[in-house]
């Protein structure tokens, strides 16, 4: 459980799918291992997530990256209304 604010909590699982249907919203870009590989740590009503992406081939990755950064951002505030930092990695190419 993540405490978002004071007497609100939230399951690790539920956080992962808010981000993982954030990022997913990109077109083109996929969450790898959303089980495994989406860490979110909150503290002091900030989060920082670390995600890894497969992309589609031919897009413009840091065009990808920041969207996807900024569609987390927005989930991330507007539904649990924390703050967030997002990195991004692309770890694959998809046809």
């Amino acid at each position: 459980m993540k405490t978002l604010a004071p007497g609100v909590q939230m399951t690790d699982s539920a956080l992962s799918q808010v981000v993982v249907r954030a990022a997913e919203s990109v077109s083109g870009a996929r969450v790898l291992r959303p089980r495994r590989k989406v860490a979110v740590e909150i503290a002091g009503g900030r989060a920082h997530v670390d995600l890894e992406l497969a992309v589609d081939y031919g897009l413009v990755l840091p065009d990808v990256a920041h969207e996807v950064q900024a569609r987390v951002v927005d989930a991330l505030r507007r539904m649990c209304e924390v703050d967030a930092s997002v990195d991004v990695s692309i770890e694959k190419l998809e046809k």
